[in-house]
């Protein structure tokens, strides 16, 4: 699944083989090699665009390479939800606590939680939940075609998701947040803890209540995953060129070339989806937005032994545990505490034993992996994608918190809509990046 060319293969030998003219007729630089990025460059290619992406790291190695592979449809209600508030104690004070913000970095994030708490008011997170769900409704639309061309489903697992408590408290408690879902069109089946346990025979004892969204998929490897649809990019006539980018050359219409640590790239359209890095050149382009770094951890249970079925997020517990192509990866916690301050590995280990908890049977296992990664996140929960109001050849696609995975296929989608002026098959108002 991931060999092929070299990922500084040029292309003129494959155009050579098409028949094709040495001059394009159409050419977009994409900033970024995540899942985002890899889908932007190839909805690109279906409108004719010859692409390159840029990226010191491979194809998926940041971010994306971490991620819990759910295609998370059910995913619409927002981080900030009613109550938040009540939380900001335990982020700052308990150890344990899923939202944490790191006190070495409230000054600097001051402004974006005092944005994140207004969205929780229930005007605002119903908004934010309908515009989440409309990129939702399109994800599989968008993504299975490229997964199928890529030759990946094998790497596609469809049996579904459960929500899980742990008690009566807490089933009654999540209420607005599955009335909300449903209002949004999920569908979800009531499971009690038997019930539970028939999808599952492996879930602890203590579950006593579950929802279960059973049109949820997850990939089995998401660093595979991104790699076929890049290896498919490639085999396309794609370049990926491996390079750190510096900043932007602008002209008198608009962006005319990337300037990298080792060159200066010439450019006709530019597409920024680079993640959490995107907002210090979004703002060398003139545009600022609230993006800031929610640090997620994980621990993958090598070879593990028990087995699962789909996916399950524990309610209580705020962490999701995905059966994986070698094992089990569990993952959670939103640390805030900068773009590059250390890794706190304590919250792998925290995630953990959530998992152990939830699959008695992970208890005795001793071989694991853990992981930080850095999710682009703003404070309404929402992407960016859209046109620069700056620049007409500059198009934005970044901010998808941890839903990246999921919305990277939608979200190429409507890039290449906006590049060939044809109208965005979701309305785009709510993702402006003038919106804060």
């Amino acid at each position: 699944m991931t060999s092929g060319p070299s990922f500084d293969i040029g292309v003129k030998a494959l155009r050579e083989d098409r028949g094709l003219s040495e001059r394009a007729k159409k050419s977009a630089t994409v900033v970024g090699a995540g899942m985002v990025g890899v889908c932007c460059a190839l909805y690109l290619q279906n409108e004719g665009y010859e692409v390159t992406v840029i990226d010191l790291n491979g194809p998926g190695e940041e971010t994306s390479s971490g991620n819990l592979g759910g295609f998370g449809v059910a995913s619409c209600p927002p981080a900030a939800m009613p109550g938040i508030i009540k939380k900001v104690p335990d982020m700052l004070f308990k150890e344990t606590a899923p939202l944490k913000l790191r006190w070495g970095h409230v000054v600097t994030a001051l402004p974006w939680f005092i944005r994140f708490i207004a969205q929780s008011s229930r005007s605002n997170v119903e908004a934010n939940a309908r515009a989440r769900q409309s990129l939702l409704d399109k994800v599989h639309e968008a993504m299975d075609p490229l997964i199928a061309e890529a030759g990946a489903q094998d790497l596609m697992n469809s049996a579904g998701l459960m929500f899980t408590f742990e008690s009566e408290a807490a089933f009654q408690k999540s209420t607005y947040a599955f009335d909300l879902r449903k209002r949004n069109g999920v569908e979800l089946d009531l499971l009690n803890g038997n019930e539970a346990r028939q999808v599952e025979p492996n879930l602890s004892e203590n579950v006593v209540r579950a929802y279960r969204v059973a049109n949820f998929s997850n990939t089995a490897d998401p660093l595979r995953l991104v790699q076929a649809l890049a290896q498919l990019f490639l085999a396309r006539g794609g370049i990926h060129h491996r390079a750190e980018v510096r900043g932007f050359r602008v002209g008198s219409e608009g962006v005319d070339a990337v300037l990298t640590d080792t060159s200066e790239m010439p450019v006709e359209v530019l597409v920024l989806a680079a993640g959490v890095w995107s907002r210090p050149l979004a703002k060398q382009l003139g545009t600022s937005v609230p993006l800031e770094a929610e640090r997620g951890y994980h621990t993958h249970f090598l070879g593990s032994q028990v087995a699962m079925t789909g996916a399950i997020m524990s309610v209580e517990r705020h962490v999701a545990v995905t059966p994986m192509l070698e094992g089990i990866r569990v993952g959670g916690m939103a640390e805030f505490a900068g773009l590059d301050a250390p890794a706190d590995m304590r919250y792998a280990k925290i995630v953990r034993a959530h998992a152990q908890a939830l699959f008695p049977g992970l208890a005795s296992h001793q071989e694991f992996a853990e992981w930080m990664g850095p999710r682009p996140s703003h404070p309404d929960a929402k992407p960016v994608i859209a046109r620069s109001p700056l620049h007409r050849n500059v198009l934005f696609a970044f901010g998808h918190d941890h839903l990246g995975l999921t919305f990277g296929g939608i979200t190429g989608k409507l890039i290449s809509e906006l590049a060939t002026d044809n109208t965005p098959s979701v309305d785009l108002e709510p993702f402006r990046p003038d919106r804060f």
